[in-house]
């Protein structure tokens, strides 16, 4: 069932008297298309939101040499996903979706139906838009806003190194056709859908399709210099500003109660009511038990008790969660929520391991505990083990493949890393000419750069 098509499943059911008629008492068709509306659209600012607590997170986690690249890269890409995705990507992902891909037709509008409404003021129109249950431009908000927070996914892992340019031309492709096609497959309808693959909000189309972008792109583009040295270990790059750090964290948390409740994609009964009540509960409780979890990791895993693998551990509870949080055993929530917990706090380590350079831990996060949180829907959201596998495996070869290609084109085309002198003096300076803290001395950090595999 695409997201678009289970908000007309929740209205007919409704009107067929499948559930009891006091559910939705008061409720009116008119009515129903307000609250489907406002809900789309309400929820769609708040997951808006979530890129400023991205940006306060990545800002946060680079040293302040970058911090500046980081805010223009965030707004940047943004600003990208919205006009991609109108231009192209939504059709792509659901207009028209046969098994593999939507409607190749440029642009996006509001229905015949709705302009006459708007612009003529025709009472013959109303019914026709009522009938359709949201507005079509408030469905096409609230899924743009997610396109943007799979983007954002990709900045934070290959911070303090990566061109701008460079950046901004995957973000373009990212946004315009990977994704897409990856929600074509699913909630506009496709083969995924059609086997029956489960991914309430996006442990999987969004986050790990995010994830998986970001770990091709750090394996073309390489560590920063410095980071993991010849003898085989690991420079600390502790964060500039870990208040800002948290203050990111805690704005993605709330920003996560749209992005799960708005999934629901009705607000016209009791039964929407209640269960958006369900998944923001479920939300919080993942949530939480993945930062206690986290807590209590990662002493034995690192050594002392990691503020950022706790922050982590929250987010790592969150993508775990987003796949099945409409579950009504909220007892299930904390579990899945605290293994993804461990899940992204383990994930951190291996990738150290693997010199692999990620720098605030998105790939951990997002892609290690995706996964899980889709393979969590077969324990009490029906899912079937083999269909989610298979969504898994199709989603992230596809999404890793075609990212590792054009990371490849861009760095042959227009290079992705940026020059030595650059990364030593810092993206602000040396790109942007302007300091995110100028009231401090820019001192390029060149410890153990004799020592570095480079």
């Amino acid at each position: 069932m695409s997201r678009i098509k289970k908000s007309l499943r929740v209205l007919s059911v409704s009107s067929l008297g499948l559930l009891p008629v006091s559910a939705f008492a008061g409720v009116g068709g008119e009515s129903q298309f307000i609250f489907n509306t406002y809900s789309f659209l309400v929820w769609g600012a708040l997951v808006m939101w979530m890129c400023a607590g991205f940006t306060m997170l990545e800002s946060g986690s680079v040293r302040t040499k970058n911090a500046s690249v980081i805010c223009l890269k965030n707004i940047g890409l943004y600003s990208i996903a919205s006009v991609a995705y109108f231009i192209v990507g939504y059709n792509l992902m659901y207009v028209d979706v046969g098994s593999l891909v939507g409607s190749l037709t440029l642009f996006y509008g509001s229905s015949p139906e709705e302009i006459l409404l708007i612009e003529e003021g025709a009472e013959s129109a109303a019914a026709a838009v009522v009938d359709t249950g949201y507005s079509t431009m408030s469905d096409w908000f609230f899924q743009m806003v997610f396109v943007a927070t799979t983007a954002s996914i990709v900045s934070g892992t290959l911070a303090e190194r990566v061109k701008l340019w460079s950046f901004f031309a995957f973000i373009l492709v990212l946004t315009a056709l990977i994704y897409p096609i990856v929600g074509a497959w699913t909630w506009g309808g496709g083969w995924l859908n059609e086997m029956g693959f489960k991914d309430f909000a996006g442990s999987t189309i969004v986050h790990s399709t995010g994830g998986w972008a970001a770990l091709a792109g750090a394996l073309v583009v390489g560590a920063r210099r410095g980071k993991f040295r010849k003898d085989g270990t690991v420079k600390p790059t502790p964060p500039s500003n870990v208040p800002a750090v948290t203050l990111g964290v805690f704005i993605l948390w709330l920003g996560w109660f749209g992005f799960n409740g708005g999934s629901q994609l009705a607000l016209g009964s009791a039964f929407d009511a209640v269960a958006m009540s369900i998944v923001l509960v479920n939300t919080n409780l993942a949530a939480a038990a993945g930062v206690l979890v986290a807590i209590s990791v990662s002493r034995p895993i690192f050594g002392r008790v990691d503020l950022l693998s706790v922050l982590n551990g929250a987010i790592g509870g969150l993508v775990a969660i987003t796949a099945g949080p409409d579950m009504t055993n909220h007892v299930w929530a904390i579990f899945i929520g605290g293994v993804g917990g461990l899940v992204c706090t383990l994930g951190m380590r291996l990738l150290e391991r693997l010199k692999v350079d990620d720098v605030v831990g998105a790939v951990p996060a997002h892609l290690f505990s995706g996964v899980w949180g889709t393979i969590a829907v077969c324990i009490v959201s029906g899912g079937n083990f083999v269909t989610q596998l298979v969504g898994i495996l199709a989603i992230g070869a596809f999404v890793f493949v075609s990212s590792y290609l054009v990371w490849l084109v861009l760095e042959k085309a227009l290079g992705c890393r940026v020059s030595g002198i650059v990364e030593e003096l810092g993206q602000d300076t040396a790109e942007l000419g302007i300091e995110a803290y100028p009231e401090f001395v820019v001192m390029p950090d060149t410890e153990d750069m004799e020592n570095t595999d480079d």
